[in-house]
């Protein structure tokens, strides 16, 4: 264990369908690189992007991704929820 500290913001969200919403992930120290999941309820974690550099923007679908300047912050937007974007979203340290 490295005793990274690392919070999410907001812990929990209920959507309707077609909202956007942006959650923000934040570390007590520098990440090397940063890995954002998303999880099903009773299924197991599925890797959605990573971020190794500093500034680093990712786009998938609706999904988007940032790793800030200094690698301590990160944020994740949806636009457009739908259904099957329902479940847990989290970041860790790659």
């Amino acid at each position: 264990m490295n005793g990274k500290q690392i919070k999410h913001f907001p812990e929990f969200l209920l959507l309707q369908e077609g909202e956007n919403f942006t959650m923000y992930c934040n570390s007590s120290s520098l990440l090397s690189s940063l890995q954002w999941y998303k999880q099903r309820p009773g299924g197991s974690p599925v890797l959605l992007m990573i971020l190794a550099k500093s500034g680093e923007v990712k786009t998938q679908q609706r999904r988007t991704v940032r790793f800030g300047e200094f690698r301590q912050h990160s944020s994740l937007n949806l636009t457009a929820a739908q259904l099957s974007d329902a479940g847990t979203y989290f970041c860790a340290e790659a």
